[in-house]
Parts: structure tokens; sequence; C-alpha cells
């Protein structure tokens, strides 16, 4: 899969892969016009069009450049002076586009396939019990704040029995934890309980951006 279930998420990935697109585009449209304007002046003077969309100080510039080209064109011997210029033109446009686009994707693309593996191996897992305990224990080592915040779901703590079970007053005033902790998580995954490994396999899920 390509994309998270989640919409935040998701919105967020589809804005990454937007800017990795349009950075792209713009940089073969850079390369493409720095090639064009290589061959421009690489053309004798009097063939030279006027490049439209420029005003009459622009195009006069670049044909001041163009004119710059011919003396450095002409100084080569002459059989190989058009070709060396043709191969530096397409040389320059190669560069100016392989550089900025191929350190852009060295940040973005690994990242990119790394969720994907990810949120492919965590589906699979997820389809059976085995896979949801590596979930969970996966989940265990994330951040304690994180931890916390999957323990303040627990309905109660692991393992617990109610004093009901066990023939004791409710109204007895016994010294028992009265929230589960990240702590207990930790207990809750080593005594299999379901309640926390399912508690902890939804939030590796959802930390990736899955439906739980």
């Amino acid at each position: 899969m390509w994309y998270a279930h989640n919409p935040g998420r998701r919105a967020r990935q589809l804005l990454g892969d937007g800017a990795a697109l349009l950075w792209i585009a713009l940089w073969a449209a850079a390369a493409l016009a720095a090639h064009q304007l290589a061959q421009l002046a690489s053309q004798p003077a009097q063939r030279r069009p006027r490049i439209p969309l420029l005003g009459s100080s622009v195009d006069g510039a670049l044909r001041g450049v163009a004119h710059a080209g011919d003396r450095i064109v002409s100084a080569a011997p002459a059989p190989q002076g058009p070709a060396a210029a043709q191969a530096l033109a397409v040389l320059g446009a190669v560069t100016l586009f392989v550089i900025p686009v191929g350190l852009m994707l060295t940040v973005w693309l690994p990242r990119r396939l790394r969720w994907t593996r990810q949120a492919a191996a965590a589906q699979e897992l997820a389809s059976t019990e085995d896979g949801r305990e590596l979930l969970a224990l996966r989940a265990l080592l994330r951040p304690l704040d994180e931890l916390a915040a999957t323990a303040e779901l627990l309905p109660s703590a692991p393992g617990e029995t109610p004093d009901q079970d066990l023939g004791v007053d409710p109204d007895l005033d016994l010294d028992v934890p009265p929230d589960p902790g990240p702590g207990s998580l930790a207990k809750g995954w080593r005594e299999a309980d379901p309640v926390v490994l399912d508690a902890l396999a939804d939030a590796e899920l959802q930390r990736l951006g899955l439906r739980a």
C-alpha cells in the first residue's frame, strides 16, 4: 500500500508526494530551458530568433551571452566547436536536473518506501494472533508518554479480578491501583492478556495511520 487509512496521515502523504512531483517538474522545466538557451547560443547571430515572453532588455542580455558563447565556440577547432558546444549544453542540462532532484529523492524516497514496507508488514501481522503479539511488542518500545496514553484506554488493570468474584465486600477500602499505567502494559504482554495485546496492537497500527 502507498497511502495510510488515517485521513490526516494520508493528507500529509499526498501533500508530500505532490511537492516531490512539483519539484521534479520545475527542475525538468529549468533544465529544458537551459538546454534551449545553450542551443540558441550555439546558433549564428543572424539566425537567432527573438525569445518570446521576454522584454527587450532581457532578450538583449541573453543575446550578449550568446555572442560570448560564439567567441568560446570559435576559439575551438572548427570541426569540434559545434559538437563540443552541444555536448556541454546537454551535460549542463542533465546536471541541472539530476543534482537537485537527486538530493530530494535521497531524503523523500527512502522515508516513503520505509513506511510502505512497515504498513504492509503491519497489516499482514494484524491478521494473525501471533502477529498481533509482535505488534504489541513493537508498541511497547514507543516513548513512555505514548504508552501512558495507551494504558489510559484500558478498562481496568490487566489481570485484576473483580472483588465480587473473590467474595470480598466491594465497600472495603482495599489498596488496589486505581488505573493501569505503562508498567501494567508490559505485565499484560508477558501474561498474554488479550485486552492489553489488542490495545497495544491497535496503538501500533494507529501509529502507522492504519485501521485498527
